[in-house]
């Protein structure tokens, strides 16, 4: 009987890694994503200003007064 509770004790603890190394590497895959989308719209405007006609016939019209796009991170410092 000892036998199963220490098997359930470390397939609890198993459990348990598992799922705060996936919690850290989810947390992580967001916070690249949110700074690659925010260094795309940064490399965009960039090009903009090197070549306004060109880039004003590709990027679809944009309604007066939108909100800009404003990192997660940028925010927690």
């Amino acid at each position: 009987m000892t036998l199963l509770w220490l098997i359930t004790a470390v397939a609890a603890l198993a459990a348990v890694t598992a799922w705060s190394k996936s919690r850290r590497l989810a947390r992580r895959v967001t916070e690249s994503y949110w700074e690659l989308r925010y260094e795309h719209g940064q490399l965009r405007a960039r090009l903009n200003r090197l070549d306004p006609e060109d880039a004003v016939a590709s990027e679809p019209a944009r309604p007066a007064g939108t909100i800009a796009f404003v990192p997660l991170s940028s925010l927690k410092r």
